[in-house]
């Protein structure tokens, strides 16, 4: 894995503002297959095999399944692993 990966000082807000986390569904922390990069992506329901009527909140990372996403690194769409639901951010962008 590359090194800014697992650095303890990452924004987690700056990365899902940043147009590469995608700008539609749960915000999830995950790794690129390719480039084993972690970042904050968007992902829908959908993408995640879950149903379109679960609460995002209640989601384990267990049961989340890879799903397509750009990785700027490797050039082009990769899958992506995810590693941890960010409930924080989610609650944040609900007005929680």
């Amino acid at each position: 894995m590359s090194s800014d990966s697992q650095a303890a000082d990452r924004d987690l807000e700056v990365e899902l503002a940043s147009a590469d986390a995608g700008t539609v569904g749960v915000p999830v922390d995950a790794i690129c297959v390719g480039c084993g990069r972690i970042r904050v992506k968007r992902a829908s329901l959908e993408e995640l095999n879950q149903a379109s009527h679960v609460d995002p909140a209640t989601l384990e990372t267990a049961d989340l399944t890879s799903f397509k996403h750009v990785c700027h690194p490797c050039g082009g769409a990769t899958w992506w692993n995810p590693v941890a639901v960010l409930t924080g951010l989610l609650e944040s962008e609900r007005g929680e």
